[in-house]
């Protein structure tokens, strides 16, 4: 999958702009980037449309994955994008179903694997059989 692709499936299950969905996905990756492993953060990018290579970029202090739950994740998700909650939580549930596209089963199941069980409600409905098409794709 390319970059505008992607993006404009983010927009599309976000029912807003490309811009606004560009500022999710950044956001969301940037945050997940901080919640995987160094070694998971860099296995993820090789599968990843090239401009979103760069937010996954780890640094020597994400070697080691952060220790946040779901809503920190959301609320770090809103922050960095400028949206409320409910567009942040909206909008990592997009990317989660648009990675799940972009990237291998197995590089999407161990991804998912380095995560609490409270990240369920967000990246379930990624993993369930047609979510492409429930989510407008």
């Amino acid at each position: 999958m390319d970059y505008d692709t992607f993006i404009d499936q983010v927009a599309r299950r976000t029912r807003t702009s490309a811009d606004r969905a560009a500022a999710l996905t950044t956001a969301a990756l940037e945050t997940l980037a901080e919640r995987l492993t160094g070694g998971e953060v860099l296995d993820l990018a090789a599968q990843v449309p090239r401009p979103l290579q760069d937010v996954l970029k780890p640094s020597p202090r994400t070697e080691w994955a952060e220790r946040f739950g779901a809503a920190e994740f959301v609320a770090r998700v809103g922050q960095r994008a400028g949206v409320d909650e409910n567009a942040a939580r909206d909008g990592t549930r997009a990317v989660f179903t648009t990675l799940r596209e972009a990237i291998t089963a197995g590089e999407f199941d161990d991804v998912v694997s380095q995560l609490p069980r409270d990240y369920r409600a967000m990246v379930e409905p990624a993993m369930a059989p047609g979510a492409a098409l429930r989510n407008g794709a």
